[in-house]
């Protein structure tokens, strides 16, 4: 656990404290939460109740009814697997900006502690390097995201090929089931208000009551919470895990796990994904390193870009090579060219990058392969990589429920050459790689894909 615990700043352990404070930011759920767990040991050593604190703001950066509703969806499994441990809990609903914004700071002049979710991006990230001056207790970040800790990579990696054996080193320590999860104390106290109640009935009406982008609906194909991640996590092993490698780039297959999304958000852990996924693939004799390869390799790798950068959405991020080879094609002529409204209303002369970016708008989530191809596009069809880059950014913060991620700002700037190699020359991307639309006909069944979406996006 050692590994996985950052202390952020030096206060002292208040001892007369009525309990010890976990305040979920990112990893949203009680079961393979090694930040819980961790808090929970805080408070059995203090003989304190733990006090399990969640926020939801409409201030937040692209606050919509999408990700409001994906969130407010695992309240009621988190309220119910709580009250099961004798956890307390407060969910705080801030829904216009003239409610208050300091809950946080409320629960902490009764805690003896905070403990909070290690995470290198969004708002966690920033709250992560303010918060801990202004409240006068220890403020503790353990890092519950990924299976090797980040503390155990002391660098930024180059590339898949430079973390891959670090990681292998270093897997047989932390691929292994986290502890049961027990407090001696239940929590007794009365709980502060305001406090929210959600439940599945209600949802909605919270959404609409906030002050949010209700423009951006509640995608129709995911439904939040810790038991449908677990839910779509039996399905993924019983279904497509045998079909992964050799169904996974062909999006009308449906061969991936779509786990993305509970990733995100912490309703589902890497660690249990990781630890369900080796032990089925070995009573059913499967082959599972292809998807273990994205879940542990790639996805630690991009986590590992974003802790040791300042900006992870920054071309100043991309390797020498990539900047200037850029620089160097930065004038060069870019025919058709669109602006990122029609790129938002998928209105480009490409059938296929339409139906992708229509997936976006309407289910929330692109299939891997082809978001390659959509930013790649917007490359090309952009005025300048700046100005594609930031497209980008914002379609995939807005409307993808997985967005806002380490994961998704790595494999944004991949399209810019991060953690790739130098490709043959060429117009506009110079030695980054390209990616055609004939490639994409000739690789996967481009037209049952278009019907598919076609059918559902009115």
């Amino acid at each position: 656990m050692e590994a996985r615990v950052q202390l952020l700043n030096s206060a002292q352990f208040r001892g007369d404290a009525k309990y010890v404070l976990y305040w979920a930011q990112m990893n949203r759920r009680v079961a393979w939460n090694h930040a819980l767990n961790y808090a929970a040991e805080l408070a059995n050593r203090a003989r304190l109740p733990l006090l399990f604190y969640e926020g939801l703001t409409c201030a937040y950066p692209y606050a919509s009814d999408r990700l409001h509703t994906f969130i407010l969806e695992g309240v009621p499994d988190t309220a119910q697997q709580l009250t099961k441990l004798g956890i307390g809990y407060v969910f705080y609903l801030r829904r216009g900006r003239a409610d208050p914004d300091d809950m946080l700071y409320r629960l902490a002049k009764d805690a003896a502690a905070i403990v909070t979710d290690d995470y290198p991006a969004f708002i966690a990230r920033r709250h992560n390097e303010h918060v801990p001056s202004r409240v006068a207790i220890p403020y503790y970040a353990v890092d519950s995201s990924c299976i090797v800790p980040m503390t155990e990579m002391t660098k930024r990696e180059y590339g898949a090929y430079t973390i891959r054996p670090k990681i292998r080193k270093l897997l047989a320590r932390y691929l292994r089931p986290v502890e049961p999860l027990r407090v001696r104390r239940p929590f007794d106290l009365r709980l502060p208000t305001p406090s929210t109640n959600v439940t599945a009935a209600n949802v909605p009406e919270l959404v609409g009551s906030c002050e949010i982008d209700h423009s951006v609906r509640p995608s129709p194909l995911f439904r939040g919470g810790s038991t449908e991640a677990a839910k779509r996590l039996r399905g993924f092993l019983r279904r497509n895990l045998s079909r992964y490698a050799t169904f996974r780039n062909e999006p009308s297959a449906h061969a991936t796990s779509s786990l993305s999304p509970y990733l995100h958000f912490g309703h589902l852990s890497s660690l249990q994904t990781a630890l369900a996924v080796r032990d089925y693939a070995a009573e059913h004799k499967l082959m599972a390193d292809d998807f273990l390869e994205e879940l542990i390799v790639r996805r630690e790798l991009a986590f590992n870009f974003a802790r040791f950068t300042e900006r992870p959405d920054s071309l100043e991020n991309l390797p020498d090579w990539a900047q200037k080879t850029l620089a160097k094609h930065a004038r060069d002529k870019r025919d058709p060219l669109y602006s990122p409204d029609q790129f938002e209303r998928a209105a480009t002369h490409d059938d296929l990058w339409n139906a992708v970016q229509k997936e976006l708008l309407m289910r929330g989530k692109i299939h891997g392969y082809y978001r390659m191809y959509w930013g790649k596009k917007i490359i090309e069809w952009s005025k300048t990589p700046a100005e594609a880059l930031q497209t980008m950014i914002y379609l995939n913060d807005r409307y993808a429920l997985d967005g806002r991620d380490p994961n998704g700002y790595a494999n944004i700037l991949w399209c810019f050459g991060l953690h790739d190699r130098p490709w043959i020359e060429r117009p506009i991307f110079g030695q980054v790689r390209y990616m055609s639309y004939a490639g994409m006909r000739r690789k996967t069944d481009v037209d049952a894909y278009i019907r598919e979406i076609e059918s559902e996006f009115k």
